[in-house]
C-alpha cells in the first residue's frame, strides 16, 4: 500500500480529494495524500519514483540539534553528489528540510511581484534589496539578497494600456547569498541561492508555448549543435533590450555577472551554487546550472569545483537527450520535485519524450534527437483538489505538502496507542479477576478495533470508547 502523507486542513478536505483505489477515504479528517510506489526506476532517465519516507520524524517546523548539526556535515549528500542514493527513497528529514527551505526562496518571489496595475512597481518587486526577506517573512533566513534579476520576453503582443506592446524586462527573481556566520557554520559552506518564479506575464506565456527545439549554443567555443532546449525558455534566458539604449541586459549576462562576481568574493570558503525555481522558473535554473557549468565558471581552480544544483518545483521539460546527457556530464545536479497530477511537469513533449527514444530496449528510433527528456532524479508527490484543480502546480500546495506530518508517522502512532490501550484492557481484566466471559469480551473487543486500525486511522471517539471501556472494567 502506498504511503501516506496529510496536507494541513485549510488547503484540503476529504470531500475535495481523490483517494488512491486501494485506501478508502472514510473516517479521515484530513486531506490524504499518496506517493508512488518505489519500485520504479529508470537508469536511462536517472529519474526516482519514491514513497513517502516512514522514518520518524517530527515536523519540519521543529529544529532539531541533529538535523542542524548533520547538515554541516552532509550537505553534499544533500545537494545531490551521490545522485540521493538512499536520500530520496524514503525521503531523509535533512533533505526534505532543504527542499522546504529552497521552496519557501522560490515563493518569496512570488510575494513579493508586484501585480497591482496602478502600482509604480508593477510587474517588479515590490521592495528594494535590504527588505525583501523581511517583508516576505523570511527575516531569518540569514541570507542577503544581492541583485535582482530581470527577464525580456522576445515576444511582442497587444497589452492593456498600462503597458506597452514592446518586450521589456520584467522582474523573475533574484539573488541572495547566506550572510551570517551562525548561518554559513550551520550550512557547511557559503550557500549561493538563485531563485526563479513562475509564469505570470503574458509574454511570458507566449514563451512557453514556443516549444521547438533549437540549439542552445551557450558555449562560444564549442556550439554544440546537438544540444538543444525549448526555444521560448532560451529567449526568455538569452534576450536582451538592445533596442534601447538604456535597457536592460539579457537575464543571462546579469545571472552570470553576478555568480562570477560572488564566487571571487567568496572564493577562499567552501561555496554552493542553489538554484530553485518553480514551473518555467524551474526551466530557467536548469539553463542557468547547465550554462555555468559549460562556461566552468564553477570551476575555482583544479582542485576546487563548485557543486551546482537545482531544486525544481514542478518544472517542465527544458531540452533534449543530448542537453540531458550533457548536465549528467557536466555534473549538474537537478531533484525534480513533481505532482503526479501536474501537467505542467509532461510538457513539452507530451509525446516525444525520453520514453519513446528507444525501441524494446536496444534501437534509438530516428527522431530521438527530437524527443525532450527531463534531467535528474524525481521525487513524485501525488494530490489533487476537486474544488481548485489549479492546486496541483501550486507552490505552496507542493510546500505544505511536504512540511505537513506524514501519516504513515501519525498511523505509527495511533498504532501504539492502539496497543497500550488494548494491553490496558487485558491486563485490567486479569487483574480485576472477572469472570472469563467477560475477560475475553473485552480482550476480544480489543483486538477486533486494533485490526480495523490497520485500513483507517483511528477516529477519536473509537480511542475514547476504548478508554471508557478500560477505565470501566477496572471499576
Amino acid at each position: 500500500m502506498a504511503s501516506k502523507m496529510f496536507l494541513p486542513t485549510p488547503t484540503m478536505s476529504t470531500s475535495h480529494v481523490m483517494y488512491p483505489e486501494n485506501v478508502s477515504g472514510s473516517g479521515l479528517s484530513l486531506g490524504q495524500v499518496s506517493l508512488r510506489k518505489k519500485n520504479d526506476f529508470s537508469p536511462s532517465t536517472g529519474q526516482s519514483v519514491v514513497q513517502t519516507p516512514f522514518v520518524k520524524t517530527q515536523p519540519i517546523s521543529t529544529n532539531t540539534i541533529k538535523t542542524t548539526s548533520l547538515l554541516a556535515k552532509l550537505w553534499r549528500d544533500v545537494h545531490g553528489c551521490n545522485n540521493w542514493d538512499n536520500l530520496v527513497e524514503p525521503l531523509h528529514p535533512l533533505l526534505r528540510q532543504e527542499i522546504i527551505r529552497y521552496g519557501e526562496f522560490v515563493n518569496a518571489s512570488y510575494k513579493a511581484f508586484d501585480l497591482d496595475p496602478n502600482s509604480k512597481r508593477y510587474l517588479t518587486c515590490k521592495y528594494g534589496k535590504k527588505n525583501m526577506f523581511k517583508e516576505t517573512g523570511m527575516a531569518d533566513s540569514g541570507y542577503e539578497v544581492t541583485k535582482y534579476i530581470y527577464a525580456t520576453p522576445d515576444v511582442n503582443i497587444p497589452m492593456n494600456p498600462v503597458q506597452n506592446g514592446t518586450a521589456c524586462g520584467r522582474w523573475i527573481g533574484y539573488v541572495a547569498v547566506s550572510s551570517d556566520e551562525e548561518t554559513v557554520k550551520r550550512l557547511g559552506r557559503r550557500d549561493i541561492v538563485i531563485t526563479f518564479r513562475g509564469t505570470v506575464t503574458n509574454q511570458e506565456w507566449i514563451a512557453n508555448f514556443m516549444s521547438s527545439l533549437t540549439p542552445a549554443k551557450l558555449d562560444p567555443h564549442n556550439s554544440r549543435p546537438d544540444v538543444k532546449v525549448e526555444s521560448g525558455f532560451l529567449s526568455l534566458y538569452t534576450s536582451d533590450e538592445s533596442h534601447n539604449r538604456f535597457g536592460l541586459e539579457s537575464c543571462r549576462e546579469q545571472l552570470l555577472s553576478e555568480v562570477s562576481r560572488l564566487l571571487n568574493k567568496y572564493k577562499r570558503e567552501q561555496i554552493s551554487i542553489s538554484l530553485a525555481g518553480h514551473s518555467m522558473g524551474s526551466a530557467l535554473a536548469l539553463l542557468l546550472a547547465y550554462d555555468i557549468a559549460e562556461l566552468e565558471l564553477n570551476k575555482i581552480d583544479h582542485n576546487n569545483e563548485v557543486p551546482v544544483t537545482v531544486f525544481s518545483f514542478g518544472g517542465p521539460r527544458v531540452g533534449n537527450s543530448a542537453f540531458k546527457e550533457r548536465c549528467d556530464e557536466l555534473g549538474v545536479k537537478v531533484l525534480r520535485i513533481v505532482n503526479v497530477n501536474d501537467p505542467i511537469t509532461k510538457v513539452p513533449g507530451v509525446f516525444l519524450n525520453e520514453n519513446l527514444r528507444v525501441l524494446g530496449g536496444r534501437y534509438e528510433l530516428p527522431w530521438s534527437c527530437s524527443c525532450y527528456a527531463h534531467v535528474g532524479v524525481e521525487l513524485v508527490l501525488d494530490f489533487f483538489n476537486m474544488q481548485n484543480p489549479s492546486c496541483v502546480h501550486d507552490l505552496e500546495a507542493y510546500i505544505s505538502l511536504l512540511k505537513s506530518p506524514k501519516r504513515v508517522d501519525v498511523e505509527n502512532c495511533e498504532m501504539d496507542l492502539f496497543c497500550k490501550a488494548k494491553d490496558l484492557v487485558s491486563s485490567t481484566a486479569q487483574k480485576c479477576n472477572l469472570s472469563l466471559p467477560l475477560a475475553k469480551a473485552a480482550i476480544k473487543f480489543g483486538n477486533l478495533v486494533h485490526c480495523q486500525s490497520i485500513e483507517i486511522l483511528m477516529a477519536e471517539n473509537i480511542l475514547g470508547l476504548m478508554n471508557c471501556l478500560a477505565l470501566f472494567i477496572f471499576l
